[in-house]
């Protein structure tokens, strides 16, 4: 396949791309310090608009209140790279798009930007469904540790794509 991407991308992209099509699930992506790669991971894949209802990259904080609808006092109380913005991030893709899924992406990248609680390769994900119970919330955040932008980068978009997988998929830390 002609691409641009990594392998390993392509490849995980295109087993959300089946799951999900399988499962007739649509999904929606809030994407801070990914950038769009993950909608660009899925999008290298015939056949995945039948599956990807469109996402959002919401990298300032200015784009998560105004597009996402993520609260300022959200933002203000746990920062931009928390489980309550990523999970607010999530809800806000599910509500603007009507998708059945939507995974959001919080993170320090580097190689600035980290601090003493938030390091570099510090990431925070969440997935929001329809009609599940808020109560069961799936958030995560995972320290990467400092492997360079693009390596922290890589390491997030193969965790959204797990988090996108139907069933119980959860981010893990892959080397």
């Amino acid at each position: 396949m002609d691409t641009i991407l990594p392998a390993e991308l392509v490849a995980a992209a295109r087993r959300v791309v089946e799951a999900n099509r399988a499962a007739g699930r649509t999904i929606a992506l809030a994407e801070s310090c990914t950038g769009g790669l993950v909608a660009a991971a899925i999008t290298e894949i015939p056949g995945s608009s039948e599956v990807l209802f469109g996402g959002f990259v919401s990298y300032s904080n200015d784009a998560k209140l105004g597009l996402l609808k993520v609260s300022e006092d959200v933002l203000e109380t746990f920062g931009a790279v928390s489980i309550a913005t990523a999970w607010s991030m999530a809800r806000g893709a599910l509500e603007a798009t009507g998708a059945d899924v939507a995974v959001a992406i919080t993170g320090v990248a580097g190689p600035g930007g980290g601090t003493d609680k938030k390091p570099v390769g510090t990431v925070v994900f969440a997935r929001a469904e329809r009609n599940a119970d808020p109560a069961d919330m799936v958030a995560d955040k995972h320290c990467f540790g400092d492997r360079g932008r693009g390596g922290v980068r890589l390491q997030a978009v193969l965790c959204a794509l797990e988090l996108l997988m139907p069933g119980d998929g959860e981010p893990s830390d892959a080397p």
